[in-house]
């Protein structure tokens, strides 16, 4: 089975064979329109033998893509219900919050016995984003790995926005505050962003999921501030393939 993934920033397209993970790509969204897209009536021609995958396989795509993208030959599934089936899949858990944070948005979902029953998101901008956070560490010439390690005695920031964010950012630097608080605030705006929505879509457990999922600076001031067990999904940013996937199994064993 093959999942495939159309994020606002990436592309990812992963293999699964039964319940194992067998092959993972990503892709930048606007590189893989141009080096994999073949024009088509009203959908998106993928030759998947280009991106090494087994075209005998069955595809399921989903994703922010999905809206103007038709993927041919592909059985189409809406974003949410694909990404609460990967973490269905990927944690065990029937009942939790997913949290949710692409690359231009964040969505909270409230899952009871393995759907979801409630959302919310911030799709009207980028802010607090994957894209926010990209930002500021090219401005903090920090990579985004380095600065999912700092929460401590964080700057206070206002602006979450994932542009006019660089100047407070830089107004910031010029007072003298050094790049490991000014982190630490940085993530403290992510979360501020999502916590209400987090408090409406309330359960005993946040799952997060997306390429923002690999912050453990962010997972551990959620848990703190929340006080609500938080796990990160191994394969954040593959959820929703992965969704995709175990969706394709369902429908087509049944079939």
């Amino acid at each position: 089975m093959i999942g495939m993934d159309l994020g606002s920033r990436t592309v990812k397209i992963i293999q699964m064979s039964g319940e194992k993970l067998i092959a993972a790509e990503i892709y930048d969204s606007i590189d893989f329109y141009r080096r994999f897209g073949k024009e088509g009536h009203g959908s998106l021609r993928i030759d998947l033998n280009d991106l090494g995958f087994e075209t005998r396989d069955r595809l399921v795509a989903t994703g922010f893509g999905k809206i103007t993208v038709q993927v041919k030959g592909a059985v189409h599934i809406p974003e949410i219900q694909a990404h609460v089936k990967g973490a269905v899949f990927q944690t065990g858990l029937s009942d939790f919050t997913l949290l949710d944070i692409g690359g231009q948005e964040i969505r909270v979902v409230r899952v009871e016995r393995c759907r979801a029953v409630d959302q919310m998101s911030n799709d009207q901008c980028a802010a607090s984003s994957g894209r926010y956070l990209e930002n500021m560490a090219e401005v903090l010439h920090m990579s985004l790995e380095e600065i999912s390690q700092y929460e401590e005695n964080p700057v206070e920031l206002v602006s979450t926005c994932a542009i006019f964010g660089e100047s407070e950012i830089i107004n910031k630097i010029v007072d003298g505050y050094d790049s490991q608080r000014l982190a630490a605030g940085i993530n403290y705006s992510l979360y501020r962003r999502c916590a209400g929505m987090l408090e409406s879509m309330k359960a005993d457990t946040i799952v997060l999921s997306g390429g923002v999922s690999k912050n453990l600076a962010l997972a551990r001031i959620i848990e703190r501030e929340s006080g609500q067990k938080v796990i990160a999904l191994q394969h954040g940013q593959l959820n929703g393939a992965i969704g995709c996937c175990v969706y394709g199994r369902q429908i087509f064993e049944l079939a």
